[in-house]
């Protein structure tokens, strides 16, 4: 028979861990670069975009061209989604810790 009061237990302790990864997600600081770094993405473990450099140099070599634009655009989505991907593997490296090896699908190799 299942304790009533060890699933509050459990359940007590399952949001500390949730409140736990979030806090962590938050500290987790990563970055993803393209265009030999003409454009660097900052981004948390939360995914949010916490900063977007762009080298001087990639702007003003920018001319009145449309292709030129759609390089530097292509730069940008470049370097978020490498930061984006980075993040993936901080969050997916965080809850293996946490979670002390568990096989949950999707977390797991």
């Amino acid at each position: 028979m299942i304790n009533p009061l060890k699933i509050s237990e459990m359940l007590s302790k399952a949001g500390e861990m949730q409140e736990q990864v979030q806090r962590k997600l938050g500290e987790t600081v990563v970055e993803g670069s393209s265009g030999g770094g003409a454009v660097t993405a900052t981004m948390n473990g939360k995914k949010e975009l916490l900063r977007l450099h762009i080298d001087p140099s990639a702007v003003t070599s920018l001319s009145a061209g449309e292709a030129d634009v759609e390089m530097l655009e292509d730069l940008i989505v470049g370097a978020v989604n490498e930061a984006g991907r980075k993040a993936d593997e901080a969050i997916k490296s965080s809850m293996q810790g946490l979670l002390g090896g568990l096989k949950i699908p999707g977390l797991s190799d």
